[in-house]
């Protein structure tokens, strides 16, 4: 097989990336390791930067987004049984962000792929990545049985964390930048309409808590347990009273409860795989970088790096330059640690560290009132949530 283009993954970056370079005339392959039904069924991220919105929308792809997106102009930050909203558009010039699982991005992307763009191979296991320093890099994959190989001018590996392409990249070039921190999340997904209308981060003494949303009738919520946490040991009534407790305020607030249909823990860890490039090789989404997920810059990360990718391919296109790829990693690297810096501070404000003092515990607090009370620290803080510049 020969394309101009290998992506390898069929996550949101892989996905969008063929949709950007489809609506510029050139051409890709996509593989991707599972069936369409898991990629269109793993559960991930469910908020949208406002740029990610944007971008969705200019590639031909926001129509359902548009209808059954959830838009928030605001989250609520909850510490010392007190309710604080931080007003997105008020301090961002207009900004928000939209509740849209990444379930709901992908199949939108994938039946765009299948429509109108190039081959989306399903079941096809990537098993390495080829000549990545030369002007024909390869790569070699099992599709229905057999063995082929995708010769490529470009190959870009949104594949993940395990996957092949960081593999390929040279050890003595590769730098590696990463905490695991001591705690995860226990997260359920339950069929009861949200208890508040926006996202509620809560600092609590017992841990952290999120109240998010799927839909109009799907709650989101996550409860900071220990790393080690086995999700089956946690009983439906036991974490819906430690939600509740989390949550409290001082107002006539209530948490609505109902059936739990699924129960995960999630751990929490940041990582930076640095260069996101090596020769004719491209790094994308989780594939370089992860963040926790408090921040919700996973996804919006990703698809940060699907256009950056696609604006410099279309650039060099254009006008024979290759100076935007050259720049490709250091372009969104940029980005990443922004988006790693606010993540690990905002993971670092609203979780119960178990070697904290005192003295750290009055610092989160003076931190959130910070937050609550100064017009520009909480500017600062909508826009990193709203998101940071795509280009």
């Amino acid at each position: 097989m020969r394309t101009t283009v290998g992506i390898i993954g069929a996550g949101p970056a892989g996905l969008l990336l063929a949709r950007l370079l489809h609506n510029a005339g050139i051409d890709s392959v996509v593989l991707e390791s599972r069936d369409r039904a898991y990629v269109e069924q793993r559960q991930r991220a469910g908020v949208l930067e406002q740029g990610t919105v944007d971008v969705l929308r200019a590639a031909g792809a926001g129509e359902r987004m548009d209808r059954e997106g959830l838009r928030h102009d605001g989250i609520e930050l909850r510490f010392n049984r007190r309710r604080h909203h931080i007003d997105f558009p008020a301090l961002t010039g207009g900004r928000s962000v939209t509740v849209y699982a990444q379930t709901e991005v992908c199949k939108d992307l994938i039946a765009l792929q299948l429509k109108e763009g190039g081959p989306l191979l399903f079941e096809a296991e990537a098993l390495a990545v080829e000549g990545a320093g030369t002007d024909r890099p390869s790569v070699r994959f099992r599709h229905e049985g057999r063995e082929d190989v995708l010769v490529c001018d470009y190959v870009v590996g949104c594949d993940g964390f395990r996957g092949v392409s960081r593999k390929a990249i040279p050890a003595s070039l590769s730098r590696v930048f990463e905490r695991t921190y001591p705690f995860g999340w226990l997260g359920i997904l339950a069929d009861v309409p949200p208890s508040h209308h926006e996202l509620v981060y809560a600092r609590h003494d017992r841990g952290f808590a999120l109240l998010s949303m799927r839909s109009p009738s799907v709650s989101r919520l996550y409860l900071q347990v220990p790393a080690d946490t086995d999700a089956e040991e946690w009983s439906d009534e036991r974490i819906w009273d430690e939600l509740e407790r989390r949550l409290e305020t001082d107002d006539a607030w209530t948490l609505r409860r109902g059936p739990v249909t699924q129960k995960s823990v999630t751990p929490m860890r940041s990582y930076v795989h640095e260069p996101m490039r090596h020769g004719r090789l491209f790094l994308a989404g989780d594939a370089a970088h992860i963040v926790p997920p408090t921040g919700a810059k996973g996804l919006n990360l990703a698809i940060g790096d699907a256009v950056t990718f696609a604006r410099a391919l279309v650039h060099r296109r254009e006008t024979g330059s290759d100076a935007l790829l050259d720049a490709y990693s250091a372009t969104c690297l940029r980005r990443v640690w922004q988006a790693e810096r606010f993540s690990h501070d905002l993971t670092a404000m609203l979780h119960r560290d178990p070697g904290a003092t005192p003295f750290d515990r009055r610092l989160q607090l003076a931190r959130l009132d910070r937050i609550s009370s100064c017009r520009a620290a909480a500017a600062d803080f909508a826009e990193g949530y709203t998101g940071f510049p795509l280009d």
